[in-house]
């Protein structure tokens, strides 16, 4: 399933292929300002394909083309998937711990699930880095509980402890040294979510001591609805100019498990084709003004004087279909909603390059480690990305694993993609050729020659199923209640 690569190994033979990576190796003997400051810069709700430069000519992300410009585009990077609707908070989980969905679940969203045997101990990356002598900042939104939000950052500004808000009236916290947030000291902010959050990382970089590195968490709420952004955005995409998706649909062919959750409420049924433009043009424009708060924070790193020894990542926790295949929201498995952007430049990296590699989200923590010269915790389940930065490696696994609750399961590999679904005992199998058929438009499970195919890759998932922990017996006729309570977390 993954390709294996020692860690030391690597290290050691690759030390000197780039200066940048030959000083941070070697950071026990160098002095701290060796060491790359990290901005981490995270969209809530964004799908893959809505940047300008990579694969969207309809939305226009000038700062987010300029990273892509200035870095590595990870073009096949995906989360796991969820186990609650608001997908968000477990994939935050994921990228915070480096650790695989059902481990995260039982760890940190849904602890009262589960035995405390089954409880894995973890670590969160700004929590490592700052015990490793990074200071750690963080603004925006945190949706893994104040008590992880305190093991992490040293210092912060307008943090948002939930899952979504009216963009222009925020509850958010104060920084406190003592870890406590309670609900009745947050404070409602009267900026719009973007420039509000952008303000803060620029405050902390105009601050930020240059003998000491720093990490800077800067996580946005757009473009998650209420899709709001300021009018001379939402001017610049007229609904009767939006294209259509080619795999729009009116209404989903059949019963995920998910279509009346509160995403797919945002539209009635069917579809139209009207209601979805609007809501594209909404999207994107939300989208256009979170690039232009992220060119504003870009800006004033460049002017402080540190952006040739910053590590930049941009990514989003999750997709959304917005009116692909008849749905709106995040809680299926299609590519609109596993995928996400990433991108990873600065300090040295590479610039301009397409990387097709097969990642997760959760394969920042040991990436950022192995970038900036900190030890891997054992906790850890993803793989570093950085062979791949150096050109040292082209592939980390030969495939991708993905879940959402007791409901959907899902394999790809290179080419193919395997989803199964399974409503009240009602199995539903969707086979795509992802080369061929990149929207998912066509279902391939009922030609009798792709049997063999879907034995194979069925089989495939349940290895991944066995090593990630996932509860699901694929076999039985029921997966499970699909009934049972879920905290939505929104």
């Amino acid at each position: 399933m993954d390709s294996q690569f020692n860690r030391r190994n690597w290290l050691r033979q690759s030390a000197s292929a780039l200066p940048f990576f030959s000083a941070i190796r070697t950071s026990a003997a160098s002095s701290a300002t060796n060491r790359p400051n990290i901005l981490f810069l995270f969209t809530d709700d964004q799908r893959f394909s809505t940047l300008n430069a990579l694969n969207n000519p309809e939305v226009q992300t000038p700062n987010m083309d300029r990273l892509v410009r200035n870095g590595t585009a990870f073009t096949r990077a995906a989360i796991m998937g969820g186990t609650i609707g608001a997908v968000c908070a477990p994939s935050r989980a994921m990228l915070m711990t480096g650790q695989t969905l059902f481990h995260v679940d039982r760890s940190i969203i849904r602890p009262e699930l589960s035995q405390p045997r089954d409880r894995r101990p973890f670590s969160l990356f700004p929590e490592h880095l700052r015990n490793h002598g990074y200071h750690t900042f963080a603004t925006g939104k945190w949706h893994n509980g104040e008590n992880l939000f305190a093991r992490c950052f040293a210092s912060g500004e307008n943090i948002f402890f939930g899952g979504m808000s009216d963009h222009l009236k925020v509850p958010v916290s104060d920084f406190d040294p003592s870890g406590i947030y309670p609900r009745n000291r947050r404070h409602v902010a009267t900026q719009f979510s973007s420039e509000l959050f952008s303000d803060s990382a620029i405050r902390f970089i105009q601050s930020a001591h240059k003998d000491k590195p720093w990490l800077a968490y800067v996580a946005y709420t757009a473009p998650h609805d209420p899709r709001m952004a300021p009018a001379e955005y939402a001017a610049m995409y007229p609904p009767d100019r939006i294209r259509l998706p080619v795999n729009f649909l009116p209404q989903h062919p059949f019963d995920n498990g998910e279509l009346k959750i509160r995403d797919e409420a945002l539209a009635p049924w069917p579809r139209t084709p009207e209601v979805i433009r609007r809501h594209i043009a909404a999207y994107y424009a939300m989208i256009t003004h979170v690039d232009a708060q992220i060119g504003r924070v870009l800006q004033c790193l460049e002017a402080s004087g540190q952006a040739d020894r910053t590590i930049v990542v941009f990514s989003a926790d999750n997709g959304l279909a917005v009116g692909q295949h008849g749905l709106l929201g995040k809680q299926n498995l299609y590519d609109h909603s596993v995928r996400v952007p990433l991108v990873i430049g600065g300090a040295g990296l590479p610039r301009t390059r397409r990387q097709q590699a097969l990642c997760y989200l959760y394969d920042l923590f040991p990436t950022l480690c192995d970038l900036s010269g900190t030890p891997i915790p054992n906790t850890v389940e993803g793989l570093s990305l950085a062979p791949l930065l150096q050109g040292r490696a082209s592939a980390l696994r030969d495939s991708q694993f993905f879940a959402y609750r007791n409901l959907q399961r899902a394999i790809r590999t290179d080419r193919f993609k395997l989803i199964l679904h399974n409503v009240h005992g009602v199995k539903t199998t969707q086979l795509f050729d992802l080369q061929n058929d990149p929207l998912e438009t066509r279902n391939l499970a009922g030609e009798p020659a792709r049997a063999t195919l879907i034995y194979q890759l069925t089989a495939l998932m349940k290895d991944w199923m066995k090593r990630v922990d996932d509860p699901v017996e694929l076999d039985q006729s029921d997966w499970g209640p699909t009934s049972e309570p879920i905290p939505q977390r929104k």
